[in-house]
């Protein structure tokens, strides 16, 4: 009996872990593995191409930079609307195809660039080559607002239909899914960086787009499993607008009386068909503004959003300079740590991200889901504090005596040739190399100091940096599920298009101020700003949670009202 009863629960465990294999919820995350994998590969592998393409410069990855900010700014509505307005199936596999074969193709172009660039300098006085990355930072573009689209339908709406009306399974699969979006965004770089390392740009050209060809196969057939074994994924709720309509002309076609039968001939039609038509036909006028309605009944049902004031507190978290992103590694360079210092650093912070999708779960199971947001912004801001201190600290080369713009007047206005002491050296000596301030606040005089390296600032202002990746995923995850929560299934797409837009409009913002202040003397000052608008954020997000629960929001525990009761009259139709 023994025996038998150990044989018993074998079997069970292996079919239950089976049946998990074969469940959407694996599927899912098995098509989003591949689908991220891809994208942190070319989303890293893109800037090292473009800036070795223009001679070690950044214009082009600038460029880059800001025609994809500006593209999701614009197009995020009018995205987010196409993605309500189309069947589930179709608006993830036409975003995942053309995504795919944008960045192969971009591969193909960098490919042929990288072999034949010089015969294509001189054909032309350069002017083919020009075109060529035109088309590279088009296509990419491209490939950025479908991922938008993908990103919306799967993480946004097909998320929340195979989480079913259990949101504790809903709060797992968004924790689930960003941790493997933290995984993916340090291994995938690591591993594309050792093949274009060890190879060559080709190679890596090569590799990425065989990667997205072959990942765009298993995605569409992973896809289309996850949308058969979830019928609900096939049932979409109509818009508003529509619904509204059906409703006006059910009411008119039971409140007039019928007409009898014989009266109309076989193809003749009565007036009021005929009206309804022409109401029906969309004008020349009207199709071509309709994208610049859809861009602002976007916005306007944005506002109107109960959540609004939550999802304006995520958009203020990207307006900051304290995160792993090219501004704050290259003032990490100037502060001497080296580049393996840095990858470590980065993988503490992925494991912290992964933290703070554990302390997530978990506070929201202990405390509720709007609480949980309150306590990850605290958590986020008291571990921020250690990135002001380091501001003031021995080794800080805060210095606002120096002016942001004497280096650009020097080099355009005086016409003196390009300096290339930013050059980032390939080795860190013991020594020093600083720059001092002479009697000229414009000049800067490179000198050797045997004095070591103050690394006390540098140190606090990552410790605060990786610390505050518990708090900051714990509130991203937070907002995410207010969204996916409160949002009605018709509006999804578009809310969560304008909400991408506002994230990439803060973040636009925050590469101007590193423009506007680009030397290492003001960074100091670009920390404090960064500090004083995550803070605005989670003001704004206090100011929603009181709303919500008003006496009761200081009071632990998982029972919350619902968060669309208060407001819900107020969602715009779109």
């Amino acid at each position: 009996m023994t025996r038998a009863g150990e044989q018993g629960r074998r079997a069970g465990c292996c079919g239950s872990f089976a049946n998990y294999l074969t469940s959407a919820k694996f599927l899912l995350y098995l098509s989003h593995s591949f689908s991220t994998w891809g994208d942190r590969m070319w989303h890293f592998a893109v800037s090292v191409f473009l800036v070795e393409l223009y001679g070690n410069s950044l214009l082009l990855t600038a460029v880059y930079g800001l025609v994809v900010a500006g593209s999701v700014l614009v197009l995020g509505a009018i995205i987010g609307d196409w993605v309500d307005k189309n069947a589930r199936l179709k608006v993830a596999q036409t975003s995942l195809v053309v995504q795919n074969v944008s960045v192969i193709v971009c591969g193909v172009i960098l490919m042929m660039v990288f072999l034949h660039k010089k015969e294509l300098l001189t054909m032309y006085h350069g002017w083919i080559l020009t075109s060529c990355y035109i088309m590279i930072i088009t296509i990419a573009n491209i490939a950025n607002l479908a991922s938008t689209a993908t990103a919306i339908t799967i993480q946004r709406d097909w998320i929340v239909v195979v989480a079913g009306e259990d949101r504790s399974k809903l709060a797992d699969m968004n924790a689930t899914i960003r941790r493997i979006d933290q995984l993916t965004n340090i291994l995938a770089p690591m591993a594309v960086g050792q093949i274009m390392t060890f190879g060559s740009p080709v190679i890596g050209c090569g590799f990425i787009s065989g990667w997205n060809l072959v990942s765009m196969c298993l995605e569409y057939f992973l896809l289309w499993k996850v949308y058969q074994k979830t019928p609900a994924l096939a049932v979409k709720a109509a818009l508003k607008g529509e619904e509204a309509e059906l409703k006006q002309l059910n009411l008119h076609k039971d409140t007039e009386p019928k007409p009898v039968e014989g009266t109309h001939l076989m193809g003749e039609k009565g007036p009021n068909i005929h009206e309804l038509e022409q109401e029906q036909a969309p004008t020349c006028a009207s199709q071509i503004t309709e994208p610049f309605r859809t861009f602002r009944d976007g916005w306007v049902s944005y506002y109107n959003q109960p959540v609004f004031l939550a999802g304006m507190g995520l958009a203020f978290l990207y307006m900051t300079v304290l995160g792993f992103d090219c501004i704050t590694t290259g003032y990490a360079y100037t502060q001497g740590l080296s580049g393996s210092i840095l990858s470590i650093l980065m993988g503490a912070s992925a494991v912290t991200g992964i933290m703070g999708t554990v302390a997530f779960t978990w506070l929201r199971r202990k405390c509720g889901l709007v609480r949980t947001g309150l306590i990850s912004g605290w958590a986020q801001l008291s571990c921020l504090i250690l990135c002001v201190i380091s501001v003031f600290m021995p080794g800080s080369p805060l210095d606002l005596s120096v002016s942001p713009f004497e280096d650009i007047r020097s080099r355009f206005v005086q016409g003196e040739p390009m300096s290339t002491t930013t050059r980032i050296p390939e080795t860190i000596l013991p020594t020093e190399v600083h720059m001092s301030n002479g009697s000229d606040a414009g000049d800067a005089v490179l000198e050797m100091s045997t004095k070591p390296v103050p690394i006390i600032s540098v140190s606090l202002l990552f410790a605060g940096v990786i610390a505050a990746r518990i708090g900051l995923w714990a509130f991203d995850l937070t907002v995410t599920q207010l969204l996916q929560e409160n949002v009605i299934e018709s509006e999804r797409g578009i809310i969560n298009g304008v909400q991408n837009s506002m994230n990439y409009l803060l973040d636009l913002l925050h590469f101007i101020m590193v423009i506007l202040a680009p030397n290492p003397e003001a960074f100091g000052l670009l920390v404090l700003i960064s500090v004083s608008f995550v803070a605005m954020g989670h003001v704004m997000y206090f100011r929603f949670a009181h709303k919500t629960l008003g006496n009761q929001l200081f009071v632990c525990g998982s029972q919350e009202k619902e968060v669309s009761d208060e407001n819900q009259p107020n969602t715009s139709v779109v």
